[in-house]
């Protein structure tokens, strides 16, 4: 297996629970990683395609995908849209990916696709003597919500795992089998991965309940839970049905605010990562 080039940085976006604000979070992040100067790519593997949809990408447009990546029909260059957001693209998914895991689940790479397509675009881009290759700093990967084998690519590309946790009461219930894979890909395929944080989502603070799993998480989770919360915001909602990011459909509301916040706060931690290393 390809070793994981230090950079770009790529970080996984997972949850095997729906509905807790893991695509809006890799939408918004990414546009607020790219705001604050990032070259940022999101490679979207759910396929519902709800990243890409929200990124504005028609469904029409998406003449390559990142199905034909894993499947080895295109290079990661090849499948590369960009967005209305400055410094902002994406790799975008179709419900072709359906059908990945019976296409590839023979092969004996079947779990390193995604790993070995970043690693051959950073290759690439280090030979590019023009300077037209596409560089990224920063790889989002926008995970489905279950635990298959587009998920497990994810997990052996990445360097590390952010976990969008909605603030309802069975928000510890799920994160305790994904820590376990985690644990499971680190053990068999990708000794390096880690938890790079946890970010409370969809948080009401009129909701006792709301506060109450905030509490709980950071009680059993500790400094893993980042600062940044994300607020339930209408705005934050609207925005896909537009195709633009939060940041781009109302920048001042407070969804907007906590994602730069976020993004802030998750270079600093790379800071940190690069000091101690």
């Amino acid at each position: 297996m390809n070793q994981l080039p230090e950079h770009p940085r790529v970080l996984a976006l997972a949850n095997q629970k729906g509905g807790v604000g893991k695509t809006t979070t890799a939408i918004n992040l990414g546009t607020a990683l790219a705001a604050i100067g990032e070259e940022v790519l999101i490679v979207d593997l759910d396929p519902q395609g709800n990243a890409s949809t929200g990124l504005g990408i028609d469904r029409r447009s998406r003449d390559r995908s990142t199905y034909d990546l894993l499947v080895g029909e295109a290079t990661l260059a090849e499948t590369l849209v960009p967005t209305a957001v400055p410094r902002l693209t994406v790799s975008p998914s179709t419900l072709d990916n359906l059908g990945v895991e019976l296409e590839i689940a023979a092969e004996s790479d079947r779990a390193f696709r995604l790993r070995h397509a970043i690693a051959d675009h950073v290759t690439a881009c280090e030979r590019d003597a023009t300077g037209t290759a596409k560089r990224f700093s920063y790889v989002l990967v926008d995970c489905p919500p279950s635990l298959n084998l587009l998920t497990i690519n994810a997990m052996s590309a990445a360097h590390s795992i952010l976990v969008p946790l909605q603030c309802e009461f069975f928000a510890l219930e799920g994160l305790s089998q994904l820590l376990q894979t985690v644990e499971q890909v680190k053990r068999t395929l990708n000794p390096d991965l880690s938890i790079h944080g946890i970010v409370l989502t969809m948080f009401d603070s009129r909701n006792n309940l709301s506060n109450q799993v905030v509490a709980d998480v950071r009680s059993h989770m500790g400094e893993a839970v980042y600062d940044t919360i994300i607020p339930r915001n209408v705005r934050v909602s609207e925005a896909p049905s537009y195709g633009k990011p939060a940041l781009l459909y109302d920048l001042k509301c407070t969804g907007s605010q906590a994602y730069l916040r976020l993004a802030s706060e998750i270079i600093q931690r790379e800071r940190k990562l690069k000091a101690v290393a």
